[in-house]
């Protein structure tokens, strides 16, 4: 590596020599502002004499490429782009400027010396080579006799105009003076002794803002020889960035897509600023075999994911409308388990019924889950293992028996406990999205014309009001009409949709179900709608009937969100089962457990129990100590204050006085606090 303080104007004007802007870099992207601010500092450096230099920070490149049909030494750049094809820009809109004013010696002086390669072939010809998306604008700037204009936005263009807006007769001696005066540390990689990836990490650490995706994408290609680059970025990278991308935001998910393919390949959810450190360690060699292998099934799975982000793509109705559901819950836990259904789905492994049905097995799953307010950070380890249990013999019925299997915090919640809380639950000040896939779903279940509740002009409406009319105290006694307005208001039992909320406002019931203002149909009494058909046929609002409507909706609900029908077996002859997903070890022996992915040849409850504490206790010290899972343990050094002590540590014991089915508890408690829930199984002897 060679580095030296080297001059702009020195660098650009260098002879047979090209910048290329390798494919594995991110796109330019300088806005306005930073723009605004380089130009502010080469007028302020080009005006003041007493200033010799400016420094404008590094520019770090590989120069070993060359050319040999052009003749030309090209230039790697691997950081500093930004910054080379701004000045680019400069250059073009000074040389524009100088054909604009008749000055053709000075225009071509600097269209020769800092633009062209003049004596190279005419493909070869310009200094800079930006990556594809941009070669036709910079083709188009560089030509007096083209307007500028790509198809697209072209932050180039943009920028450009910019530059020319502002470079004019007052001042272009002054910008050519400030530009002279520019200075940058030049640093040189040779291919051969330098580690051109191990360099470029070193800088994105000390502030070059890339992404997760950026970083993988150069692991990927910056080792490569030049056209390898090509070749891998056009059948592979390219492919995978324009799948994985959120067309409703346009904004790019490809960062996240890698970190649910690493999750599905190594079933641990990498932290999201650490999604590249764990690619490299599943592919530490950045050229070798097993990860060209791997970019095929990446791609596969990326066309999947581009489906799951944008639901519009695939072209069956139905399964389209169920990823909408999955999309408007924002299920995104789920993709690690989807992407490889769906792609079982397009191979034709899984019929296009049971796929569906799969769908909408993980939103009754999630939705349940989400009406009881069982802890979200679960769902994440339920959905990276899942797939391995799928039988493909019995592919939807492996699916509905391994969710129903789970226990505790990872239980698919049954029918009774949904219900006990969903009358009483707090619907509408539930998050705005996840409030319109409720009623969106109750609305449309089983409905052959489907409603778009998402139009702007149906909205939640209150039965009882938010803010009541003083007419509606003589409609219902008063107890009746505190307990509307303190207990039931937000419940489903009081809601409904409606098209005409701002009509109906505070008015009473019966105004409510029979208002024709103008022949509008406003009222209860004339909506098409499924949750206002109970309401045609009433002449009071109570609570009486708050609580009918709230057991009609229910039932409802248990066919819209459906707990599967499948025989859950777990006995002397099963497998070996999560503690959570276990029976009751009352009068039962182990044949073993595993624990933290080591074998425990334990047969009794009370030997795991301790062997468990002993190695995370050793572990992680600070979560038993002085917590309240020390205390649900009863940790302790003083032994004597309990009935029957059992050492777990060095000086520190826990009650063993206690039944299996206690200890059974006990551990699953320690597991939910540490997050180690999936870390536990056992064999029933």
């Amino acid at each position: 590596m060679k580095a030296a303080e080297t001059k702009v104007d020195r660098f650009l004007g260098s002879n047979e020599t090209a910048f290329a802007i390798p494919v594995y870099q991110r796109n330019y992207d300088w806005a306005k502002t930073q723009c605004a601010q380089l130009f502010k500092d080469i007028l302020a450096v080009g005006a003041d004499e007493s200033q010799s230099g400016h420094f404008i920070g590094s520019i770090v490149y590989v120069h070993d490429d060359v050319h040999a049909v052009a003749a030309l030494q090209e230039f790697t750049i691997i950081d500093g782009q930004q910054r080379l094809t701004t000045l680019t820009l400069i250059y073009i809109a000074i040389y524009r400027y100088f054909l604009a004013a008749g000055e053709e010696r000075e225009a071509q002086r600097i269209y020769k010396t800092y633009l062209i390669n003049e004596f190279a072939e005419e493909a070869e010809k310009l200094k800079l080579k930006p990556t594809d998306n941009n070669k036709a604008a910079l083709a188009q700037m560089m030509d007096p006799q083209e307007a500028v204009k790509v198809s697209g936005y072209s932050r180039l263009i943009e920028n450009f105009r910019f530059f020319q807006s502002r470079i004019d007769a007052s001042n272009v001696a002054t910008v050519m003076k400030g530009l002279s005066k520019l200075i940058f540390v030049n640093i040189a990689l040779d291919r051969q002794k330098d580690n051109p990836q191990r360099i470029f990490e070193s800088l994105n650490s000390t502030g070059l803002e890339l992404s997760q995706a950026d970083l993988i994408r150069n692991y990927i290609l910056m080792g490569l020889p030049r056209r390898e680059q090509e070749q891998v970025f056009r059948k592979f990278w390219e492919p995978i960035e324009r799948n994985a991308r959120n067309l409703e935001v346009n904004e790019s998910r490809v960062s996240d897509f890698i970190r649910d393919y690493l999750t599905l390949k190594q079933k641990d959810i990498p932290n999201k600023g650490a999604v590249y450190a764990k690619f490299k360690e599943r592919f530490p060699v950045p050229s070798s075999p097993e990860l060209m292998e791997a970019l095929v099934e990446i791609r596969e799975l990326s066309n999947v994911y581009a489906r799951l982000l944008n639901p519009d793509m695939e072209t069956d109705a139905v399964i389209a409308r169920e990823l909408g559901y999955i999309r408007t819950l924002e299920i995104n836990v789920s993709y690690p388990f989807l992407m490889p259904v769906y792609r079982d789905f397009l191979a034709g492994v899984i019929a296009r019924d049971d796929f569906a049905a799969a769908l909408r097995l993980v939103q009754s799953y999630v939705w349940r889950r989400a009406i009881l307010g069982l802890p979200t950070n679960a769902l994440n380890k339920i959905f990276m293992g899942l797939y391995d249990r799928v039988d493909p013999d019995e592919y939807l019925t492996s699916i509905q028996r391994a969710l129903m299997q789970r226990g505790g915090t990872q239980r698919f919640p049954r029918d009774a406990e949904v219900l006990a809380v969903l009358k009483e639950k707090d619907m509408y000040s539930m998050k705005g999205r996840t409030r319109t896939y409720f009623f969106d779903r109750l609305e449309n279940h089983n409905n052959r014309e489907i409603v778009d509740v998402t139009t702007p002009g149906i909205t939640i409406e209150h039965i009882f009001p938010q803010n009541p009319d003083p007419e509606w105290r003589s409609t219902v006694d008063e107890d009746d009409y505190v307990a509307m307005g303190e207990q039931y208001l937000n419940t489903i039992g009081n809601l409904t949709l409606s098209g005409n909320n701002g009509r109906l406002g505070n008015k009473t019931f019966v105004e409510k179900r029979d208002m024709n203002e103008g022949g509008g149909e406003q009222g209860y009494r004339f909506s098409r709608l499924w949750l206002n058909r109970d309401l045609q046929s009433l002449d009071h609002w109570n609570v009486e009937q708050i609580e009918a409507r709230a057991e009609r909706i229910a039932q409802r609900f248990l066919e819209v969100w459906p707990a599967p029908s499948v025989d859950v077996l777990v006995g002397p002859d099963a497998e070996e089962v999560n503690i959570f997903e276990a029976e009751e070890p009352k009068f039962k022996k182990l044949e073993y457990a595993v624990f933290m992915g080591n074998r425990l040849w334990v047969t009794q409850v009370s030997r795991l129990y301790v062997e468990v504490i002993q190695h995370l206790l050793s572990e992680q010290p600070d979560a038993f100590h002085g917590t309240k899972l020390g205390d649900r343990i009863q940790l302790t050094a003083d032994a004597p204050t309990l009935r029957q002590s059992v050492q777990v540590g060095e000086g520190y014991f826990v009650e063993a006085n206690v039944d299996s089915t206690t200890k059974f508890e006990r551990m699953k408690f320690i597991l939910t606090e540490l997050g180690l829930e999936d870390e536990l199984f056992i064999k029933f002897a």
